[in-house]
């Protein structure tokens, strides 16, 4: 799968998904596109999957028309992240294009 990690995703993660191809929106110049204009130029380029942090992205765009599949992080704190690496990387693992999940990291504990 062809998975772009959006500028609000710590690039780290990348190294999670060794079975797939991974590329940052920094990478590939799109850091500062605005949404529709990254969905757009995701699909045109291939891409299968957009992992990003932005909770509103299911509101903001029509992504029910789109191919590609989403993974929205509840959070992009890689403190947090990573202790649920596991969690994260088998969700990603059984999405189908045109699909939206949520994954949800849990806030640490006070």
């Amino acid at each position: 799968m062809r998975i772009l990690l959006d500028h609000n995703v710590p690039a780290p993660m990348r190294y999670w998904l060794t079975e797939h191809q991974v590329e940052t929106t920094y990478e590939l110049g799109w850091a500062e596109l605005r949404n529709g204009e990254l969905l757009r130029m995701a699909e045109g380029a291939g891409f299968d999957l957009l992992i990003t942090s932005d909770k509103s992205i299911r509101y903001q765009q029509n992504v029910a028309d789109c191919k590609l599949a989403f993974a929205v992080l509840s959070t992009n704190d890689w403190t947090e992240i990573r202790k649920w690496k596991s969690v994260v990387v088998d969700r990603i693992s059984q999405m189908a294009p045109g699909t939206f999940t949520e994954i949800e990291i849990p806030a640490p504990r006070t």
